[in-house]
């Protein structure tokens, strides 16, 4: 039986309070929301916090709203303790956000679902997690307070690499911001051993379509292929161009090319390459499918698939 070791534990009533523990407590003190990530790693006692912070009771993280005037007018802002249940389940998010749907869709399992939270997928940062890569190519923009106020991050400021992030002992990642585009629709897929899985590789992408119909920007992003942020020269081919199936071929081309995947369990490199390659023309036929759908009867007919 593998247990954890001894810790103390404490629920957090506020955000303020949650802070004020995690400076009483110091750099040896962790936060715990779904667990999924933190508790197996301390029953292999890969981690050994002295103090657990219980953050379940904090109402005040588990939000998605709409910002539609003031200072945040045109921004969805998720709460990091928002859970993956909730986010499937939001006919809002699929309607602004389609990728974060298909992601939801093919995270674990509902039990996992059920209990986990975007906040506690982001901050674990791991290379094969799908929020992460979503995040990224929707552009997102990450909330964090601690003693000395509040900061914003972008995701490649907030991810500095494999299981670290840009958040302090003693902060607190507080929401995720989505900025909502119009003309815009974007996708994800993902290819998995078994249901539930990590990914084998998956890929996400988001187009946001001209008056004329050329792509206006587009992001590509990667995950369990070695790939850090998004794919910037499979995005930046696409841009200003006319959405056609050899301009997403040509994307997944650059994409395979970009990724650095290593040889596991799961599968070889060139494999993960070609799942790379075929996974990012996937979803950005979906993605521009998705967009021109937004566009209303006189949108531009999606691309076809040659051959």
């Amino acid at each position: 039986m593998q247990i954890p070791a001894a810790f103390d534990y404490v629920r957090a009533s506020t955000v303020d309070n949650a802070l004020a523990l995690l400076e009483r407590h110091g750099p040896e003190s962790r936060i715990l929301a779904g667990g999924h990530s933190l508790l197996p790693m301390m029953k292999l006692r890969l981690a050994r916090p002295e103090w657990l912070i219980d953050i379940n009771d904090l109402f005040e993280l588990d939000f998605v709203v709409h910002d539609t005037s003031g200072p945040d007018a045109g921004t969805l802002r998720i709460g990091a303790l928002t859970r993956h249940t909730t986010l499937l389940e939001s006919a809002q998010i699929e309607a602004l956000f389609p990728i974060i749907t298909d992601a939801e869709k093919v995270i674990a399992d509902p039990i996992v679902r059920n209990r986990g939270t975007i906040g506690g997928s982001l901050c674990q940062a791991d290379p094969a997690e799908d929020l992460s890569t979503v995040c990224e190519v929707l552009g997102a923009i990450a909330v964090i307070r601690g003693a000395g106020g509040q900061r914003l991050l972008s995701m490649d400021e907030f991810h500095r690499g494999p299981y670290e992030t840009a958040v302090a002992h003693n902060e607190i990642l507080c929401e995720v911001r989505l900025p909502v585009r119009s003309r815009t629709g974007s996708a994800y897929e993902k290819v998995e051993r078994r249901v539930g899985d990590w990914a084998v590789a998956a890929a996400g992408a988001s187009l946001t379509l001209a008056p004329d119909g050329t792509i206006e920007a587009a992001a590509i992003g990667l995950t369990a292929v070695g790939q850090t942020g998004t794919v910037t020269e499979a995005a930046a081919v696409l841009v200003g161009r006319q959405p056609t199936e050899a301009l997403f071929v040509e994307a997944g081309r650059l994409a395979s090319v970009a990724c650095d995947p290593i040889a596991d369990q799961r599968g070889p490199i060139d494999y993960k390459r070609h799942l790379a390659d075929e996974l990012t023309r996937r979803v950005l036929r979906r993605a521009f499918a998705r967009a021109a759908a937004s566009e209303g009867p006189n949108a531009p007919a999606p691309a076809t698939q040659e051959g």
